[in-house]
């Protein structure tokens, strides 16, 4: 199993660049940013320097979307990165929730996210594609790369990311909604006569390192990692608004939890102490992270393993960031891979 590193783009960028140096040190094949233009730093330009300072990181948005960029400008940025430091990057990509909500604009459609994913892909490899009606090409690119994930969770995205993409990303890290929705991906895939083996999945959740199991270590960790239930809970919304609540098409163990939610403010997102997360039980935090001594890491990350999944990306959202890194390098990494 691979392992990523998830960080915002907070200032200083010095900050976000020791983090993934140190995490490539500890085994971290991936790093991986937020991307929402408003909230945090631009990425890509604190991408570069990642890259500049690591050897072997490959390192992308989780997620970008087709919106706040034009899509020969985001091929153009990846194919740049990879020109300048050998085809390390990857595109996590999704209809948008933060970026697009906070500049006042909805989330893109799965049709216009599934055009994108083939053209921009295209683009940064060197193809010809269109974009608004016009044919272009990026006449520098040579043996360019650019594999591109998608983020999803409902039947519709599922279906989309296993159709176009070359891997899945699911946001959370409950097994048996991981079994569920990877299932339907690469069914989605066969469907569409492509090889669901060949498709990666990347399980991102926050994950933290205590102690020991006791009641008090167990609180502390949960409450640094509730705001991820705030996070999941806005695509949760936005599934329920479309299928209805107890759906046939959506688990009602994925989208009974909000029933509590009132509302989202954004200037909190992704943060520990987010005052809009207080209806995400302890019982959601356990199942959608992990929380507790290495050997209760260690198990979840074999059965998540087991379930197909290729790599897990730890969000570092919390205060023992230096401290995840370091016990998953010396630990967890290891014991999961032997």
């Amino acid at each position: 199993m691979d392992f990523g590193l998830v960080l915002q783009t907070d200032p200083p960028a010095s900050q976000v660049v020791d983090l993934m140096r140190r995490a490539e040190g500890k085994g971290f094949g991936y790093g991986w940013t937020f991307d929402s233009a408003v909230l945090w730093q631009e990425p890509f330009v604190i991408h570069s320097r990642i890259l500049a300072e690591t050897q072997r990181l490959v390192v992308g948005p989780m997620v970008t979307n087709p919106g706040t960029r034009t899509w020969e400008v985001t091929a153009s940025t990846f194919a740049t990165l990879n020109d300048m430091y050998g085809n390390r990057t990857v595109c996590g990509i999704g209809r948008g929730d933060s970026a697009m909500r906070v500049a006042g604009r909805r989330p893109n459609t799965l049709a216009r996210l599934g055009e994108a994913i083939e053209v921009i892909r295209d683009l940064a490899e060197g193809r010809e594609a269109e974009v608004d009606g016009t044919r272009l090409r990026i006449p520098w690119i040579e043996d360019g790369r650019l594999p591109v994930w998608m983020a999803a969770y409902g039947p519709k995205a599922l279906a989309l990311a296993g159709q176009r993409a070359d891997g899945f990303i699911l946001q959370l890290a409950d097994p048996f909604l991981t079994e569920w929705m990877v299932k339907a991906v690469r069914r989605a895939a066969a469907d569409a006569g492509r090889d669901p083996a060949a498709l990666t999945v990347c399980v991102a959740a926050p994950a933290y390192v205590t102690a020991d199991d006791s009641p008090g270590a167990l609180a502390h960790a949960r409450d640094q990692c509730r705001w991820f239930g705030g996070m999941v809970g806005n695509h949760v919304a936005d599934l329920v608004a479309k299928y209805g609540e107890h759906s046939s098409m959506v688990p009602d163990e994925l989208t009974a939890y909000i029933k509590d939610r009132h509302g989202y403010d954004y200037r909190h997102h992704g943060r520990a102490g987010n005052p809009d997360t207080d209806f995400v039980p302890d019982e959601i935090v356990d199942r959608f992270c992990l929380v507790g001594p290495v050997g209760a890491h260690v198990e979840k990350l074999r059965a998540l393993r087991d379930l197909g999944v290729d790599q897990f990306a730890v969000y570092a959202m919390h205060d023992a960031r230096e401290h995840v890194v370091d016990v998953y390098g010396d630990q967890v990494i290891p014991a999961v891979n032997t």
